[in-house]
């Protein structure tokens, strides 16, 4: 044994400092690794859509209703599996609502008791009493350890176990204890959340979504474009700042930005009066929803235009100071023909519907006017003082990434960039060129040095990187030759507002294409899977979300609203346990209070991807990976003690 190795053991031996406790530690964690593997939940492209989320979250993709399902059989009806399912996801409104309208209050809160611990005793059974007793709420921790470890059908304990219930009723901690024993259910039921993307930006609550997840016992997070954008902007980048305000404009969503972030833009409102007061803002609409107050749609539709023209303005100084990127039919302000309201792109001439720029200098339209500028610097303090906005991207960057790999399956929101002969596309990154993971490994260091890097100069590069991960054409979570924002806006010739996909996208249903990629990442083709979003799947057009035979699941179905009419459902999401892997197709979520009120759920279509032949143990995933390393290292410890080499205290 060498001295560092013996230096590590010492170390260890100050945790177990006996043979009789490393031995216990080695039993505990050689049986750990036989229970079934935890079951992960993933969902991408939320968009901001809270409530969708939120249901989605409680539920489980439904894994809450199997449970009930598998726990009761057909020893109660469908209608009290409904409600006892209702009560799990909204134990506080259901209560409300029992309260008022149950004539044997006291009976209802007995059976609803039995059947909540009957429901935790299920989703319990394949963890250790040590990890469920760390999700216990710490008021009723010991009385529902021993609710759950106590069977009532035994003679000796049956009255005991009535009596702990009868008690709770009693003394009128019965509605305490309902909701604890239901966010319970909730934590128990999934053992880990990834996030495949693009929480931000459409709906009204990413700000909402992200407080959820921030609290959530176990979850990752594979950056989407829309979330890099945000990041940028926490960082304090111009240009990232600009898209965000203009999509959020756009989707009548600045209350996110205002209420939800606390964010002044009164600076930006009367920047729009005296700016833009009488332009033409018509090609500005706002895709506005039901919640939207509409006295203010004229504001917010000259903010959508003012910040369009600043964004306009910021990316052709990015693209003149980066040619390496080869963006400049980007660069379209100044081929614009202001006489003629015409625009050269692509070496065509186009009629553009609308040419009233107030702040764009012909001879310099890239430069921002001095209103422009003071305007932006507020904004940009008013983003990187933000605090709830910091904390968020924080904690995008600490449990987050450009891609992950997680028991077997590779996870990332857009694509691995190829060529159209199915080779890896190589991007110039200072100086230097990269394709498939080392492109991921390389633009993830800049976008983190963007946000956490000292020197002004380095942290520069990280956010020009930042945006260039938004809308790059070689931006493994953009996966398109351009973003055609101006074409939208002006130019009413729908040929121009094609964004060509990468080719990874037409040759993904090729199985020597996604074992190439998950070889790039280190991962075993047999076996493995890529999880991606992104690109919503048209189920109403017969698209299909399982691509290569199940090799690679596209799982972004439309949660948007924004996406429901091009998807025709609602959002995918998929659940993975220890028996498979299932597809789970979301049709519309009515409301928070129709699922609460009419006890409706979410109609979910389930697709089994694959079924294991085997079921999956602890010691087939990535934690058992670790407990073996630590097995290994405690019976070292154990042969040490036992020569002598390191003494028991």
């Amino acid at each position: 044994m060498d001295r560092q190795d013996l230096k590590f053991l010492k170390t260890l031996s100050r945790q177990y400092r006996s043979i009789g406790a490393a031995s216990t530690e080695i039993i505990n964690l050689q049986s750990i690794l036989n229970l079934p593997k935890g079951t992960e939940h993933f969902l991408t492209d939320i968009h901001g859509e809270y409530e969708q989320f939120k249901h989605v979250l409680k539920n489980g993709s439904g894994s809450v209703r199997r449970k009930i399902d598998e726990e009761f059989g057909n020893t109660i009806s469908n209608r009290d599996k409904k409600s006892l399912a209702t009560l799990i996801y909204y134990p506080e409104e259901k209560l409300e609502i029992a309260e008022k309208e149950e004539e044997n209050l006291e009976d209802w809160y007995r059976i609803s008791l039995h059947r909540l611990v009957q429901v935790i005793k299920r989703v319990s059974s394949k963890y250790t009493r040590s990890k469920v007793r760390k999700a216990l709420p710490e008021d009723f921790a010991y009385v529902i350890e021993e609710l759950i470890t106590e069977k009532e059908e035994l003679q000796d304990k049956e009255a005991y176990y009535n009596e702990i219930l009868h008690t709770i009723i009693r003394i009128g901690r019965a509605p305490q204890f309902i909701v604890a024993l239901c966010h319970l259910i909730q934590r128990l039921v999934i053992d880990h959340l990834h996030i495949v993307g693009d929480i931000y930006d459409r709906g009204p609550g990413p700000h909402i979504i992200m407080d959820t997840l921030c609290d959530y016992h176990s979850v990752d997070v594979q950056w989407g474009n829309h979330d890099i954008v945000w990041m940028g902007a926490a960082a304090g980048s111009l240009l990232c700042i600009a898209n965000v305000i203009r999509l959020s404009a756009r989707y009548g969503s600045l209350s996110v930005l205002e209420e939800g972030y606390g964010i002044n833009l009164v600076p930006l409102a009367t920047f729009v009066l005296e700016t833009y007061g009488d332009a033409d803002c018509s090609a500005f609409a706002i895709r506005y929803n039901t919640d939207y107050n509409t006295k203010d749609l004229r504001l917010d539709t000259g903010m959508h235009k003012a910040m369009a023209m600043i964004q306009f303005k910021l990316e052709g100084q990015f693209i003149m100071r980066h040619p390496e990127f080869h963006m400049e039919d980007r660069l379209l302000l100044d081929r614009i023909d202001f006489e003629q309201r015409t625009v050269q792109i692509g070496g065509e001439t186009y009629a553009m519907r609308d040419v009233d720029f107030p702040t764009v200098d012909p001879h310099r339209p890239y430069e921002l006017s001095e209103e422009e500028s003071r305007l932006m610097i507020r904004l940009q303090h008013a983003f990187m003082r933000c605090e709830k906005l910091q904390r968020h991207v924080r904690f995008l960057y600490a449990k987050g990434g450009m891609y992950k790999i997680y028991n077997g399956n590779l996870l990332y929101h857009g694509c691995v960039p190829l060529n159209e002969d199915g080779s890896f596309q190589k991007v110039e990154i200072f100086g230097r060129e990269y394709s498939g993971k080392a492109l991921y490994d390389v633009l993830e260091y800049y976008a983190r040095r963007g946000y956490y890097a000292k020197d002004s100069g380095e942290r520069m590069a990280g956010q020009d990187i930042i945006w260039y991960i938004w809308t790059g054409a070689g931006s493994p979570v953009f996966g398109k030759t351009k973003m055609a924002t101006f074409e939208r806006y002006f130019v009413a010739d729908s040929r121009t507002h094609e964004e060509r996909k990468n080719s990874y996208y037409s040759l993904y249903e090729r199985e020597d294409i996604v074992n190439r990629i998950l070889a790039e990442f280190g991962l075993d083709p047999e076996g493995a899977h890529i999880i991606n979003g992104h690109v919503p799947v048209e189920q109403i057009h017969g698209e299909s979300p399982i691509k290569c035979g199940g090799r690679l699941l596209v799982i972004d179905g439309g949660f948007s609203k924004a996406y429901h009419k091009k998807t025709g459902i609602a959002g995918y999401t998929l659940v993975c346990n220890s028996r498979g892997m299932r597809l789970v197709a979301h049709e519309l979520f009515e409301s928070t209070e129709a699922a609460i009120q009419r006890e409706s759920d979410i109609i979910s279509d389930t697709i089994e991807v694959e079924t294991f032949q085997r079921r999956k143990r602890v010691a087939d995933t990535d934690i058992g990976v670790d407990i073996k390393e630590n097995i290994r290292y405690l019976e070292e410890l154990l042969d040490a003690y036992r020569e002598g080499s390191v003494m028991e205290e």
